[in-house]
């Protein structure tokens, strides 16, 4: 009986491990609101509102009249306003500058919460130190994050009446990479114990395909949103009585109109959408068929029903015209199935590793 205590010690996880974990899943909840309010600052037109960057003092909005006017003055010289929103009202301008503002100010916040703790934690030793920098690398992609929306930014003060589809493409693409390490090292610290589950080869790999491939049908998402593609072909499954969009390689090279043809970059989203539902449908089917228990079974059934009610979210937002209310809806649910399928990866892999191996990648091999 005492030996079997001591080895039940032996393998009890370290202090603050958990803590850990629970922290990475703030951040990772923080993310995905970021991701929604920059969705509805698109949506609202207002991501242009604000038109320079002040990392630091940009945190305290106007307080005065004339620090309100000054803002809607930058605002004014802009294309968006000479040719959108000209004869708009301070007061309807305070409405798009808040906001810009609260997905900037939320920006910031997610840097705060993750910096301090990490300090906290990694001087506990509840970060490993083989862990150390991969958590400064994910506050260094974080602060990357910032500069590449106003990156993003910048293609619309000048030449543009919007921003340019390709920066918003980078900008959403990189906070989804954040996401899904985060939530990756943040499974890694949560899970002490490794179910014993048979997991074919292909099963697994096909679960980490299909993150890769709900990625990939997020930055279609964004080239649609970019090029305000939802507008336009709002009938469903034909594209107004066509299979293929009319005048789909109209510009030149032929190659550019995947970019930059609204037409044939909702077809594409479309095709995405077919894909990604055929793919949760075959997980689904394989790990039925496999006999998946426990968490691996469950993030496996989790992984078809999200599926499913994006396919269904994404056919009202498109016949409806996309209104905001349902687009800001697609998104959020876009947004929680690619953390749906990098659950789903993390339980096959986890399910699947040797147990040496396993122990090898754990958060908690780096000591501390």
């Amino acid at each position: 009986m005492e030996a079997r205590i001591d080895r039940v010690e032996a393998a009890a996880p370290p202090p603050g491990r958990k803590a850990v974990g629970v922290w990475l899943l703030v951040v990772a909840a923080m993310i995905v609101a970021m991701v929604i309010v920059g969705g509805l600052t698109r949506l609202t037109g207002s991501g242009l509102s604000i038109t320079e960057w002040n990392p630091v003092s940009g945190v305290i909005p106007p307080l005065s009249e004339t620090a309100w006017q000054q803002e809607f003055t930058l605002y004014k010289a802009i294309p968006q306003y000479q040719f959108e929103n000209r004869g708009m009202t301070l007061s309807q301008f305070k409405g798009i500058f808040w906001w810009e503002w609260a997905h900037r100010l939320l920006g910031r916040l997610i840097g705060f919460v993750f910096f301090v703790p990490f300090v906290w934690f990694a001087w506990k030793g509840a970060i490993g130190r083989r862990d150390i920098p991969r958590m400064a690398l994910l506050f260094a992609l974080g602060g990357l994050q910032g500069f590449i929306g106003w990156w993003m930014v910048q293609s619309g003060l000048e030449t543009r009446l919007s921003v340019s589809q390709y920066r918003l493409a980078i900008h959403l693409g990189t906070a989804i990479i954040l996401l899904g390490a985060i939530l990756w090292t943040a499974l890694g610290y949560l899970r002490t114990r490794r179910e014993t589950v048979h997991v074919p080869e292909a099963l697994r790999k096909g679960a980490a395909l299909f993150a890769g491939l709900v990625y990939v049908q997020l930055l279609l998402g964004a080239l649609v949103a970019g090029l305000h593609a939802g507008l336009i072909y709002n009938t469903w499954p034909s594209m107004d009585g066509r299979v293929f969009p009319e005048g789909a390689f109209f510009h030149q090279p032929w190659w550019i109109n995947f970019f930059d043809n609204p037409g044939l970059a909702q077809f594409d989203h479309r095709i995405g959408a077919y894909i990604v539902a055929i793919s949760a449908g075959w997980l689904w089917w394989r790990g039925r068929k496999a006999g998946l228990t426990g968490l691996a079974r469950r993030s496996n059934v989790a992984v078809l029903h999200t599926t499913l009610l994006q396919v269904a979210l994404g056919i009202a937002t498109l016949l409806m015209q996309a209104p905001i209310h349902l687009s800001a809806t697609h998104q959020l649910v876009a947004t929680l199935l690619f953390c749906v399928a990098v659950w789903h990866a993390f339980e096959m892999r986890r399910a699947a590793a040797p147990s040496g191996a396993l122990r090898a990648t754990s958060p908690a091999s780096g000591g501390g």
